[in-house]
């Protein structure tokens, strides 16, 4: 991977960041010029999402030979996931990421993956992703003007709280946990005995702090990068629900690519996805490190009462609209 590492370092034009208040298009291009694909997402630079993207964008200048590129707003600069969404839409962002969470009021397919406990391991969860399941699921974007282009590894979300530890569902309840706007989010909170409080990102840190919320959840990397640790102290591993995150373009611009520019994107956008995972295994344990050098305790709770709360909702999705999709992730779990 030294190859790899060595062109994350580099900050080649086809990823280069600009400055928040540059005119707005989806893609611009200077006479001459590459044609830059503008993508803005909410993660910080550190994140192993954000270094993905930037490798992305320099191997699109790369197989391209210099006629296309990235430029990318991180640290929600341009906005929450949703307005990047409606950004996308009309064709004003090029692409983004955004949580699965934050597409099921786009697509109530997504919802699948707001369902706890739904896949048995992360074999099985990316056995789903790889398959006709996952591809549909993507597919379902294209209804409103969004093209998926894949999934990044967004690992498991757990329970992070600032004043005292949950061992068991017991421990949330009349707890103030914030979710994403999410229906699916609330109602597993909710089944676990908890409040359910819809807070942005960017306001959770504050609303830790002061006592808005009592906890959150979310993955390590996270919940480490996003320094909550410093209020939330005490981190349930439960791992309740796995919601990958989605790179998306919008539909008007990927219209706009000739044949030869689609296949340069798409295969700038595969190689980014399995470094991203790899960054991603790595973050991950660098987090639980960081995190209980810190001095924050890491709980690794018996998750059979977690799972057994939340199965009446489970089964209320198997008997809805998502039953089929369910039955399908349900039949790819022993497949090899």
């Amino acid at each position: 991977m030294s190859g790899q590492n060595s062109q994350l370092s580099r900050r080649a034009f086809g990823a280069g960041l600009v400055a928040t208040g540059a005119a707005l298009s989806g893609c611009s291009q200077i006479v001459g010029g590459p044609k830059m694909l503008k993508l803005a997402h909410t993660l910080n630079s550190d994140h192993p999402v954000h270094k993905a993207m930037v490798f992305m964008g320099e191997r699109l200048a790369e197989l391209s030979s210099g006629t296309m590129g990235v430029e990318i707003y991180p640290n929600g600069q341009l906005g929450s996931e949703r307005q990047l969404i409606e950004l996308l839409q009309i064709g004003a962002l090029s692409m983004t990421k955004v949580s699965t969470i934050s597409m099921e009021g786009f697509s109530s397919a997504m919802k699948l993956f707001s369902i706890p406990y739904l896949f048995k391991d992360n074999a099985h969860f990316w056995r789903v992703l790889n398959s006709d399941v996952g591809n549909s699921l993507l597919d379902t974007l294209r209804d409103v003007r969004l093209q998926g282009l894949g999934y990044y590894d967004a690992g498991s979300r757990s329970f992070y709280m600032t004043d005292a530890p949950i061992n068991t569902p017991a421990d949330l309840k009349g707890k103030k946990v914030r979710v994403l706007p999410s229906r699916t989010s609330i109602e597993m909170v909710e089944a676990l005995g908890g409040s359910a409080t819809p807070i942005s990102w960017g306001e959770l840190y504050t609303a830790l702090q002061q006592g808005v919320v009592d906890g959150a959840e979310n993955n390590p990397p996270s919940y480490y990068l996003s320094k909550h640790y410093e209020t939330a102290k005490y981190y349930t591993l439960d791992e309740h629900t796995a919601v990958p995150d989605l790179l998306i373009m919008s539909r008007l611009i990927y219209d706009g690519l000739t044949n030869e520019e689609e296949t340069w994107v798409k295969a700038a956008v595969a190689e980014s996805i399995v470094l991203q995972r790899r960054l991603w295994a790595e973050a991950s344990e660098e987090a639980l490190a960081e995190v209980k050098k810190a001095g924050c305790e890491v709980i690794y709770p018996d998750k059979t009462p977690f799972r057994e709360a939340v199965q009446s909702m489970k089964d209320k999705f198997a008997r809805g609209e998502l039953g089929p999709l369910i039955a399908k992730v349900e039949a790819l779990e022993g497949a090899s």
